[in-house]
């Protein structure tokens, strides 16, 4: 690695890396990011370093990279140039992949089979799961050493703080403006016009911090950008510092993402020997350095000002705005701050023009958008499509539909404050409005598909539970409103509601929305109220006829075994942890119903469809 002091040093530096790397080469591609490693993929990178020589003999490099996406399909592997593609790999796979790879031939066994049409797929480009996606910003996952600043610079990298440097911070703003590119964090303010107010602030001393503080279960947008790609952040981070006026960054992650914390700690430290960060970058006189601060897990040091607070060395609670951050934000100077997403989306605009931009999605809402589309759905992953997009073509085209026949529900987007849309709503298109008029929000990018086993009482009780352990507590609508609205809702899913109180439900809900302090309490009550708009019928079921259609809710339940359909195998009294199934082996079987805990275990173990939920 060598220290690069002038825009002319970089151009000779890439140069001579177009001559030891060529763009049609032949190399293997391993998705080993945290879901990949989670499921085996160190192992596959073990197996493939066994036979590198052999590999390298035949000129065929190995390189592991981030998440190629496609999580369902982990561990998993690209073979570029042609895209071949191998999915749920094990490690005694290597060798025939290995043989077969230096012969030129296929692993037929290996292959994606569309369940639709029951024809494998060779490459990458053939696979329904990328087919209706535009990764503009993952497409370089799968090419790049997450720790290799080489490989970034190979693929493009730093060309546009380049190019940046050749115009003015004003035209850089205006580039930003055009894109229309809106934060990608949840709320969707228009990122061109927070740079063009820090841009006016006067202070000579400002920051700018990206906030990488994902906490929405379900939601991993931010932790593979970081993982994959990390100098695409720092590069977005350095242009919104150079265009602003701001002399020190941080990135703000939490402590349980300890693959991003890594890749992105080294990526700066490479950054900083190879002359993108630090005193007199590249010789322009700009100064510029990124701290990583790693928060403690709170969901609310989401939210921005929280987030200060936190890196302020205080507990992160938020505080009333005005003022805004951009006027008085970290240690009372103006800051800038924006989500992983939207600082990876800056070398892009910059590098293709904010009309390229501004061209893909929708009138109000440009460009793509990641979603981590995950549960009641074939193909989970991260997905990312134009604004625009219907829900129908995420679940059902790129997502593959709902596995075992069962029938779509709902999908959540939005995470815990978001709202769960119907399937009678599926044709809607994926913007901020759109969203945000159907009862849910953009959110971060969390997708929760649900089919018809979800019950969505239990549902809101679910992110009603979450959202008041993460409730700071400072204002009285979010403390009081939230467990008063988790009362209420655990009564119904317990079966002692013993008067409708949907009514004050409601209300209840529109109160806390309206008079919270944050953006946590402001949107937490859209799980009530979107389940309430669209499966009224199910909190009236178990209200007024105390039962549970999806067979979720314990407490209005019964696990009976079918005299007609038992054998007599005893698999549910050998599974019962509380001994309550009597009976014989070739016999029937029966439930003790003051013993059983309806943990469900004697449901899931048989295998004749006997063991029934009332």
């Amino acid at each position: 690695m060598i220290k690069l002091n002038s825009p002319d040093e970089f151009h000779s530096f890439k140069e001579n890396l177009s001559k030891t790397i060529k763009k049609d080469e032949l190399f293997i591609s391993i998705s080993n990011a945290t879901c990949g490693q989670a499921r085996g993929s160190k192992k596959i990178v073990e197996a493939f370093e066994k036979a590198a020589d052999k590999l390298l003999k035949n000129k065929i490099k190995i390189k592991a990279t981030g998440c190629h996406g496609f999580c369902e399909a982990e561990p998993n592997i690209i073979i570029f140039p042609k895209g071949i593609f191998y999915q749920h790999l094990k490690a005694e796979d290597i060798p025939e992949i290995v043989e077969k790879t230096i012969k030129g031939e296929v692993a037929e066994d290996f292959l994606y089979t569309d369940p639709v049409t029951n024809k494998k797929c060779v490459s990458i480009e053939d696979i329904p799961f990328y087919k209706k996606q535009q990764r503009v910003l993952l497409g370089d996952n799968p090419l790049i050493d997450p720790c290799s600043i080489e490989d970034y610079i190979f693929h493009g990298g730093y060309e546009s703080f380049l190019k940046a440097l050749e115009i003015s911070p004003k035209d850089i703003i205006k580039e930003v403006k055009e894109s229309g590119l809106r934060g990608r964090g949840g709320a969707g303010f228009w990122t061109g016009k927070k740079w063009k107010f820090i841009e006016k602030e006067k202070n000579p001393v400002k920051y700018i911090i990206c906030n990488a503080d994902e906490g929405d279960p379900g939601a991993y947008m931010d932790r593979n950008l970081l993982e994959s790609n990390p100098h695409s952040i720092l590069e977005g981070m350095i242009i919104g510092a150079f265009a602003t006026g701001a002399s020190e960054g941080w990135i703000y992650v939490r402590h349980e993402y300890p693959l991003a914390v890594k890749h992105i700690t080294e990526a700066i430290v490479q950054a900083k020997k190879s002359g993108f960060l630090g005193k007199n970058i590249l010789n322009s006189g700009f100064d510029f350095d990124i701290n990583v601060f790693e928060g403690a897990g709170a969901f609310v040091c989401g939210e921005e000002t929280a987030l200060i607070h936190s890196i302020e060395g205080f507990r992160g609670v938020p505080k009333q705005r005005p003022p805004f951050p951009v006027q008085k934000g970290l240690f009372n100077k103006p800051t800038l701050i924006n989500n992983v997403e939207t600082w990876a989306n800056i070398p892009q605009i910059i590098k293709k023009g904010g009309s390229w931009f501004s061209s893909i999605g929708t009138e109000t809402s440009k460009g793509t958008k990641i979603f981590s589309l995950v549960g009641k759905v074939r193909n989970t992953g991260l997905v990312e499509v134009p604004m625009g997009t219907t829900l129908r073509e995420i679940v059902y085209d790129i997502g593959g539909g709902i596995p075992d026949d069962k029938e779509f529900k709902a999908v959540q987007t939005g995470g815990p404050s978001g709202g769960c849309i119907p399937k009678d709503e599926m044709d809607l298109i994926v913007d901020y409005e759109s969203l945000t008029k159907a009862g849910a929000i953009m959110g971060s990018g969390g997708m929760i598909v649900m089919d018809e086993t979800t019950c969505m009482v239990d549902v809101a009780k679910y992110f009603l539970t979450f959202l008041q352990d993460e409730s700071c507590g400072k204002c009285v609508p979010c403390r009081e409103g939230i467990q008063r609205l988790l009362e209420i809702v655990t009564e119904i899913t317990d079966g002692t509601c013993k008067e409708n109180k949907l009514e004050l439900l409601k209300e209840l809900s529109i109160v806390v929305k309206d008079t919270s302090m944050c953006g946590l309490g402001q949107t937490a009550p859209n799980p009530v109220l979107s389940t309430l708009k669209y499966f009224m019928d199910e909190y009236i079921d178990h209200i007024d006829n105390k039962k549970c259609s999806a067979g979720v809710c314990k407490a209005l339940i019964t696990f009976e075994i079918s005299p007609e359909e038992c054998t007599g195998c005893g698999l549910c009294k050998r599974a019962c942890p509380e001994n309550a199934i009597e009976g014989k082996i070739k016999e029937v079987f029966t439930i003790t119903q003051d013993k059983c805990i309806k943990c469900g275990m004697c449901y899931d173990v048989c295998n004749f469809n006997a063991v029934k939920i009332n």
